[in-house]
């Protein structure tokens, strides 16, 4: 799909209705109450019998009208935000590990991930990722703010990518830089191989309108300068291989929209939508308890005070004594305080219930969000009882290590092509961080079993216990376990060998327990 000509119905119609149900995902994520209304709006209409429409459904909690004259009471539960940010931290909480086979194409890399904070980009992406369905990564430059290319996430509600038998050819990325009544400025940025196109289209709401210069806004003339001069007016050469935008799928397939490669959100189903929404509605229900359990009198008129003609009657409640009245003490008469029950504990079920439903219907364990048993336990039991949220985190961990791949070659491509450096891109191999990380109790442990065994040398040891430690902090360490318990050789040839004849150091040489 190449840049659209004028006068195009937008969103693109191969892509409306997604979209549409993406502002649905969206609503949820953000947790805005204006946006659950809206997108949740009266489609039919009101037969005044409370129903939503003519079939005689009534109207869910969200699709319910805001009451007129009186504050909206409902309340939201931020469950779909917490499961995004969980998706990311079992994916991100630490940073991967990207290895080049190239001693500069490794630290030139180092130097681009931490100043530009790659890490923490990562976890943007993979939150919004969870709660939409996808993101893409661009890589990007200005000369005049870094030395370095620059690499940004984009919402997978602002990207339109072009495939051919599963393969990314192009990737359209829009956005709206301006917007009066219905009039609509939209910047489109295409990525294509060896070259980035731009446009800026003046249109409404449902049309893309025409094109104008990219002068035309604020937020894109700068692109305007950086345009090839010789070119047709809208493309910049980047001169490397691939594409400088990948996109990465949050989940495939796509169970609503079955031939899309855009991937699903972690609750695009329509049955954990509904189980947010009964979330809410118990939530709010318990709310209403609470205000309703305020202690409140009912006073006869004679214990009010008159403040007057045609200004009302008030009660002091300080007051200690009243006119007498003519009861028995035990008729009840006089003041009567109304105070009901909160349901704690049937709310507080129905919660959990919800809750927990909700976040395993998503691919995640209870125990992930504190709906399992509070009992201090060990990693491995960690890594047993939240077993669906590993198995979750891995599966997206799939459709993330090919695009970060192809990110870091076309960014190192990117870095060379512009005069950054003179590093010659590579293909870096890339491996997540455990989302669980062993504790030192349960390494100790497990060291212990592999040394009965005879089966890992003090080496192995030391690179389990501290795997982040380099080959020479390991190599110390190794000789001074070896020193202390005499089973180093003293002859120079052998330095780091472990035991009479054992091969040199790192060679995995056997070792008299």
């Amino acid at each position: 799909m190449p840049l659209p000509e004028n006068n195009t119905a937008w969103p693109p119609q191969q892509y409306a209705a997604q979209l549409a149900d993406m502002r649905i995902d969206d609503a949820w994520y953000a947790g805005d109450k204006t946006k659950l209304r809206k997108v949740y709006s009266l489609q039919g209409y009101d037969n005044g019998n409370n129903e939503r429409d003519g079939n005689g459904r009534p109207w869910r909690f969200w699709e319910r009208p805001r009451p007129v004259g009186r504050r909206d009471n409902r309340l939201h539960v931020p469950l779909p935000a917490d499961i995004a940010a969980k998706s990311a931290a079992l994916l991100f909480a630490e940073a991967p590990t990207w290895t080049f086979e190239n001693d500069t194409a490794q630290d030139r890399w180092a130097q681009i991930a931490e100043a530009g904070g790659l890490d923490s980009t990562l976890r943007e992406a993979a939150e919004v990722s969870a709660a939409l369905g996808g993101v893409a990564l661009r890589a990007t430059w200005n000369q005049d703010l870094a030395k370095r290319p620059l690499i940004t996430a984009v919402h997978a509600d602002g990207v339109l990518p072009d495939w051919q038998f599963g393969v990314m050819t192009g990737i359209t990325l829009w956005r709206e830089v301006a917007r009066s009544g219905n009039t609509v400025l939209r910047h489109l940025e295409r990525h294509e191989p060896g070259k980035i196109l731009h446009a800026l289209y003046e249109g409404t709401l449902i049309n893309l309108g025409m094109r104008v210069p990219l002068t035309e806004s604020p937020d894109t003339e700068g692109i305007a300068e950086s345009l090839d001069a010789d070119g047709p007016g809208d493309t910049i050469t980047t001169g490397v291989q691939g594409l400088t935008c990948v996109y990465i799928p949050n989940m495939r397939p796509n169970r609503k929209f079955r031939g899309s490669m855009l991937g699903r959100s972690d609750w695009q189903h329509d049955g954990i939508r509904d189980l947010f929404m009964s979330l809410d509605e118990t939530y709010t229900s318990w709310m209403r308890d609470i205000r309703l359990a305020k202690a409140r009198l009912v006073i006869p008129s004679g214990f009010l005070t008159s403040q007057g003609p045609g200004k009302g009657a008030s009660f002091d409640e300080d007051q200690e004594l009243y006119s007498e009245i003519n009861a028995s003490p035990t008729s009840g008469e006089g003041l009567t305080l109304v105070q009901f029950a909160i349901r704690v504990a049937e709310h507080e079920q129905s919660w959990r219930s919800f809750s927990r439903k909700a976040v395993e219907s998503a691919g995640y364990a209870a125990q992930s969000f504190g709906l399992g048993d509070s009992t201090a336990i060990t990693a491995t039991e960690v890594v047993s009882q939240e077993r669906s949220s590993l198995l979750t985190s891995d599966q997206k961990g799939g459709y993330w290590l090919p695009g970060l791949g192809d990110l870091a070659d076309v960014v190192l491509q990117l870095d060379k092509r512009l005069g950054f450096s003179s590093v010659a891109a590579e293909r870096p191999q890339i491996e997540l961080a455990d989302s669980v990380s062993e504790d030192a109790q349960t390494k100790a442990t497990t060291v212990e079993l592999f040394s009965r065994a005879q089966a890992m040398s003090t080496e192995m040891k030391v690179r389990y216990v501290h795997p982040e430690w380099e080959d020479a902090a390991v190599k110390e360490e190794t000789d001074r376990i070896l020193k202390e318990t005499g089973a180093l050789v003293n002859d120079p040839a052998m330095t780091g060998a472990e035991g009479p004849g054992a091969p040199g150091f790192g060679e995995g040489g056997g070792e008299a327990d």
